[in-house]
C-alpha cells in the first residue's frame, strides 16, 4: 500500500506540461552533475553559433560562406565574450550573422546556467530547487565540487531567485541605458539614425558583456578623445567585470542598507585598486612612445590609460595599437588580463577575488598568524586551497596554448603570450596576432584556450573528476621543505 502510495504521489507531482517536463528531464541531468552539464550545454551553443556562421547567408555579399576555422574562433570568441577576431567584424557578417553574434554574445554575458534557470523559471512559471541548484553553481563554481558548501558566502541558495530576478533586470536595464547613452553621440559623429541605434546596442552590448567586438569600421580610434564615449562604455565594462553578485549585493544595499558580503568588498576593492595601478603604469611605460600615448594630447593620454586599464578587466575595447606598446607595458597587461574581474561576471581570468585571496594568505604567512582575515571576518583555509589550484591551472593552460603557438607561427614571445592570456582571460585585446594570417591550426589553439578560460578551472576541474568518495581515515603527517 505504501508502495502504490508512493507511486501515485509521483505520478500527482509529475508536471502535465510537456515543455514542463522537458525541463524537469533536463534539471535532472543538471543537479545530477552541473559541472558537466554546463560544459556540455556551452559546447552545443558553440556548435549551433558555428554552423550558423558557416552559412552564405552569414556573410556580407555574396558568395560562399566563411571558413571553418574563422567560424568556429568567432563562435567561440562571442559565446565565450572573448573578442579576438579573424575577420573584420565591422564588414564581414550580413545582418544575419549580425544577428547571430549578437544572440551569442547575451547568452554568454549572462552565463549558460543561469540563462537555463531563467528559461526554465519562464517555463516551469516557479524556481524550484533543481533550478535554484543550477543557477547557483553558476554564481559559485565550488558548488560543482561534491560535498557541502557553506551558506556564508556572496549568495545564499535562498536567494538565487532574487539573483536571476536581478540578472534578468540589470542585464536589460544597462544595455539599453548604455545604448540610450550611446546613441545620440553617433548621431553628432555622423552615423544614419537606423546605424546609430544598431551600431549603439551592438558597443553597449559588447561592452556590458566584456566582449570586445567593434562593430565600427574604424575601430574605436575614431573616439579616441571622446570622454564621453569612453567613460560610458569604460563605466558599462566596470559593471559587467564585477559581476551579477556584486550588482546583486549593491542593490540589495542601496535598498535596505544591509552590509556588503566579503565577497562584494573585496572584488570593489581589488578591482578598483589594479585600475588604478594599472592606470598608473600604462601611463608610466608609455608616456614617450610616440606609437600609442606620446601621439596624443597630454591631456588625452590619462584618459586611453584608464581607459586601457579597465578594458584588461576583460573589456576588450582599444583606442590605441596595442601590438606597438613596448614590451614592459605588454607585460603589465598581461598581468592584469590575468587576473581578470569578478567571480560570476561577464570578465574572464583567475578573477579578482583569487588574487585578493592569496595576497591575504601571504600577509598573514609574514604576520605569522594561522588564520587569513579581512574587514573582521576570517576566510577559511580551503578558499586558499582553491584560490592556488585556479592560478596553478590557468598558468598551465596560458603556458600549454603558448609553447604550441608559438611552435606553429614562430611569432615573437611577447605577442603570443599576450593574445594566449587575452584568450584564456577571454578579454579580446590583441597585439594583431589573430589578424595576421593565423595559421587554422593555431586559430583552434587559441578558440580551445577561450573556451577553457570561459568554462572556468574549477568547473574543468569538477567535471573532470571522478565522484568523490567518503574517507573513513587520514594518512600520517609529514611535512615537505618549502622555501
Amino acid at each position: 500500500m505504501a508502495t502504490s502510495n508512493r507511486i501515485r504521489g509521483n505520478r500527482r507531482d509529475e508536471p502535465s506540461n510537456p515543455l514542463a517536463r522537458a525541463w524537469r528531464t533536463v534539471t535532472d541531468s543538471a543537479t545530477a552533475s552541473p559541472a558537466r552539464f554546463a560544459i556540455v550545454v556551452f559546447t552545443g551553443l558553440i556548435t549551433i553559433t558555428t554552423l550558423l556562421l558557416t552559412l552564405p547567408i552569414a556573410r556580407a555579399g555574396e558568395g560562399s560562406g566563411t571558413p571553418l576555422a574563422d567560424a568556429v574562433f568567432t563562435a567561440v570568441s562571442a559565446i565565450c565574450v572573448t573578442g579576438l577576431v579573424t575577420v573584420d567584424m565591422a564588414t564581414h557578417w550580413s545582418v544575419f550573422g549580425n544577428v547571430v553574434i549578437v544572440l551569442a554574445m547575451q547568452i554568454g554575458g549572462i552565463g549558460v546556467l543561469t540563462m537555463a534557470s531563467i528559461l526554465g523559471l519562464v517555463v516551469a512559471r516557479r524556481i524550484g530547487l533543481r533550478a535554484k541548484l543550477i543557477a547557483a553553481s553558476d554564481t559559485n563554481p565550488a558548488r560543482g565540487h561534491a560535498g557541502p558548501v557553506s551558506e556564508s558566502q556572496a549568495v545564499r541558495l535562498g536567494d538565487i531567485g532574487s539573483l536571476l530576478a536581478t540578472v534578468a533586470l540589470s542585464a536589460i536595464v544597462i544595455e539599453l541605458v548604455v545604448t540610450a547613452l550611446v546613441v545620440p553621440r553617433l548621431l553628432l559623429a555622423g552615423f544614419d539614425v537606423w546605424t546609430a541605434i544598431w551600431q549603439g546596442f551592438y558597443i553597449s552590448l559588447s561592452a556590458f558583456t566584456n566582449t570586445g567586438f567593434v562593430p565600427f569600421a574604424d575601430g574605436m580610434e575614431q573616439f579616441a578623445a571622446d570622454p564621453w564615449m569612453l567613460t560610458v562604455l569604460a563605466v558599462a565594462v566596470f559593471l559587467g567585470a564585477i559581476g551579477f553578485p556584486v550588482i546583486f549585493a549593491l542593490a540589495r544595499w542601496a535598498r535596505s542598507r544591509v552590509r556588503l558580503s566579503i565577497h562584494a568588498r573585496l572584488t570593489l576593492v581589488t578591482t578598483l585598486a589594479l585600475i588604478v595601478l594599472g592606470a598608473f603604469a600604462i601611463l608610466l611605460l608609455e608616456w614617450n612612445n610616440s606609437n600609442t600615448l606620446g601621439a596624443q594630447d597630454g591631456a588625452v593620454r590619462p584618459m586611453t590609460a584608464v581607459f586601457t586599464s579597465v578594458m584588461t578587466r576583460s573589456g576588450g575595447l582599444s583606442t590605441i595599437d596595442i601590438g606597438a606598446m613596448n614590451g614592459s607595458t605588454l607585460l603589465v597587461l598581461d598581468m592584469l588580463m590575468f587576473v581578470g574581474g569578478g567571480s560570476a561576471s561577464t570578465a574572464g581570468g583567475i578573477k579578482v577575488t583569487t588574487l585578493a585571496v592569496l595576497f591575504l594568505a601571504a600577509y598573514a604567512e609574514a604576520k605569522g598568524v594561522d588564520d587569513m582575515e579581512v574587514f573582521d571576518r576570517r576566510i577559511p583555509n580551503d578558499v586558499l586551497r582553491l584560490a592556488v589550484s585556479i592560478v596553478l591551472w590557468g598558468a598551465t593552460i596560458v603556458a600549454t596554448a603558448s609553447i604550441i603557438i608559438l611552435h606553429i607561427t614562430k611569432a615573437p614571445l611577447d605577442m603570443v603570450l599576450f593574445d594566449v592570456i587575452s584568450a584564456f582571460a577571454t578579454c579580446g585585446l590583441s597585439t594583431g596576432l589573430t589578424s595576421n594570417d593565423l595559421p587554422d591550426s593555431a586559430k583552434y589553439v587559441l578558440a580551445a584556450t577561450m573556451w577553457a578560460g570561459r568554462v572556468g578551472t574549477v568547473t574543468l576541474a569538477a567535471a573532470l573528476a571522478a565522484s568523490q568518495r567518503r574517507r573513513l581515515f587520514r594518512r600520517a603527517e609529514e611535512r615537505p621543505i618549502v622555501g
